[in-house]
């Protein structure tokens, strides 16, 4: 069974199109621990609550996640993740016309939310975590973002080394996304994700923030998820997430203007209009430019 091939063509087009405004992914993080809003929708209804309101708010699309991967997490099973997170899918596929994605690492929970009518897997690993991931993504055909992250949320923090960070990032990703490729994933479905905050120190999350025009030689859509995440708090010397929104809009604007075309944010209202905005100004030509 594939996925639904009108909603994957019509965001893929979405994303690969520079004239048009970036797209929204909402996240929605049905834990008890992620970093910043770990237990506030961690019941089935209240998940579902949010992820209908980010949907009246603008989101193109919703990430469902039931395993936290924020720093030293611990993983979960398969099972458990998939009990957490498949009633809301199957909820907000019924309920909204948003494309839901599923940010999970193993191929049975994607597979359970594809059938329940996700359209995107979102993949932390870069597809590298279950080996039985490519398999899937060929077989299925969805949208698929592919992350960069070196080890596991236990220990990635302690492969922040690089020859050199931006062409060792974008090459890892090229070569992570090769197995799904030559299993029968379409190219135009793939998306990258540099990995803010995955494998990085906070300077690193900067200098790829400033560069990412440097994975345009990749050719695809970049997907950026930098909201309240830690550098932000360095910037800022505020160790409070739930005190980095106005940062947060800071990071989102330079991704646009860097050419990201997915952001991956909790306030989808406020970044919306971030996103809108930046992209406008992004667009803007002198008038003899223009003609």
């Amino acid at each position: 069974m594939l996925v639904a091939v009108k909603q994957v063509r019509s965001i893929a087009e979405k994303a690969a199109d520079p004239n048009r405004p970036p797209l929204v992914m909402g996240v929605l993080n049905v834990t008890p621990d992620s970093f910043y809003d770990g237990g506030r929708y961690a019941e089935t209804d209240a998940a579902i609550a949010h992820g209908l309101e980010m949907a009246r708010q603008g989101a193109d699309l919703i990430d469902v996640g039931g395993e936290s991967t924020r720093p030293c997490a611990l993983p979960m099973d398969g099972p458990a993740e998939t009990a957490r997170v498949l009633p809301v899918v199957e909820a907000l596929v019924h309920r909204s016309d948003k494309a839901i994605s599923i940010d999970t690492r193993r191929a049975e929970v994607a597979e359970a939310a594809l059938d329940a009518g996700a359209v995107v897997v979102n993949d932390v690993s870069g597809f590298t975590y279950d080996p039985a991931m490519p398999g899937l993504l060929g077989r299925r055909k969805p949208l698929a973002v592919a992350m960069h992250m070196r080890g596991t949320p236990e220990d990635m923090q302690s492969h922040t080394r690089y020859d050199s960070l931006l062409n060792d990032v974008a090459d890892e990703l090229w070569e992570r996304a090769q197995p799904a490729l030559e299993a029968g994933l379409p190219l135009e479905n793939l998306f990258f994700d540099p990995g803010i905050g995955f494998s990085k120190t906070w300077q690193q999350n900067l200098v790829l923030l400033n560069n990412l025009d440097s994975l345009a030689r990749l050719g695809r859509p970049i997907l950026v998820g930098a909201s309240r995440k830690s550098f932000i708090g360095h910037v800022l010397n505020n160790l409070d997430p739930a005190r980095r929104l106005f940062g947060t809009a800071g990071a989102v604007a330079m991704a646009v203007a860097g050419g990201a075309r997915i952001l991956r944010v909790h306030d989808v209202a406020e970044m919306r209009d971030a996103i809108l905005v930046a992209h406008a100004i992004s667009q803007a030509l002198p008038e003899d430019e223009a003609a």
